[in-house]
């Protein structure tokens, strides 16, 4: 038995007669076209005109209810956040551990009162914004409910490192009756949680101010624009002072409202900054490996998928 091995460089013979399945599918289309031409050519006067006053109605229609729609959603009510030159959001770019440490200092002295954090722990501090011995000292400042003891009683003790974030209620029924009936959202997740991220938190914020004229809210209720309907139910959180940060940074309103955005963006993605190294590393093993497996697939792989196997019987 023999057997030659062409290259791939070796002339194939032709498959059937040359072209001729093109030639037949682009005769297929023409002739669909001109059957459907005909079609509508054939049809009366009377019906063609009904068909196209159908088509110039249904379109019309079309764009008057899409036009409608747009002019009465109520999103378009609201003020859409800018977008802020964070010194986080460049493609390497990591946290300011700094500002994380001064916005925990913000969610405890200021929304801890009315907003939870149950899904964060004090461990997680540890080596992000706090020393494993800061986090410990924070964790005992609060009574945690433990138990049920040797006699079957519940006892209250020191929190420790991996104890969560105290709730400010007991349940959601004591929240709503504390805040008019309003229910204050969980901040773990809050910043993916809103269209905008940490911009649309920053905004809402720092944006309130007096209603415009003509627009009157119930005496609960604070105007800001950024909010879902403009009228929302939480008093302004932040301004000027409202507390000391620890390493004399001035506690103005624009830089608190961004130290605590940036805490709770790391709280909605602890990830943020092992995702960016990751992703670095990556790209620069990737830089040395595509040029390699490039070579490979050209010069090696290439040969043995493209050549031709032809059998030659014995004369």
């Amino acid at each position: 038995m023999a057997s030659t091995v062409l290259g791939s460089q070796s002339n194939r013979a032709p498959l059937g007669c040359g072209g001729t399945g093109d030639s037949h599918h682009g005769f297929g289309a023409e002739q669909s076209a001109a059957t459907a031409s005909m079609s509508f050519t054939s049809l009366s006067r009377g019906r063609k005109v009904a068909l196209s006053t159908l088509g110039i109605l249904v379109a019309g229609g079309s764009s008057l209810a899409f036009a409608l729609h747009q002019s009465v959603k109520a999103s378009e009510l609201e003020l859409h956040p800018p977008s802020y030159p964070w010194s986080h959001s460049g493609l390497l770019s990591s946290l300011d551990h700094g500002s994380i440490r001064r916005g925990y200092l913000v969610y405890k002295q200021v929304c801890a009162a009315c907003h939870s954090m149950e899904y964060l722990a004090f461990r997680n501090l540890v080596g992000v914004s706090h020393t494993e011995a800061e986090a410990k000292a924070l964790a005992e400042e609060f009574e945690v409910l433990d138990g049920p003891d040797e006699s079957g009683e519940m006892f209250t003790r020191p929190g420790k490192l991996s104890d969560h974030f105290p709730k400010p209620y007991s349940n959601t029924e004591a929240a709503r009756a504390a805040n008019n009936g309003a229910l204050p959202p969980d901040l773990s997740y809050i910043v993916n949680a809103r269209h905008g991220g940490e911009d649309y938190i920053f905004s809402l914020l720092t944006g309130y101010c007096d209603p415009p004229a003509g627009v009157t809210l119930r005496e609960e209720l604070h105007f800001n624009p950024y909010f879902a309907g403009q009228a929302i139910g939480m008093a302004p959180p932040i301004y000027n002072e409202v507390l000391e940060y620890e390493d004399g940074t001035p506690a103005t309103m624009s830089q608190v409202a961004k130290d605590v955005c940036t805490f709770l963006k790391w709280a909605s993605e602890p990830e943020h900054d092992h995702r960016k190294l990751m992703g670095l590393k990556v790209l620069l093993i990737s830089s040395i490996l595509i040029p390699v497996f490039y070579y490979m697939k050209r010069h090696r792989w290439s040969v043995l998928k493209s050549r031709k196997i032809a059998y030659r019987p014995p004369k």
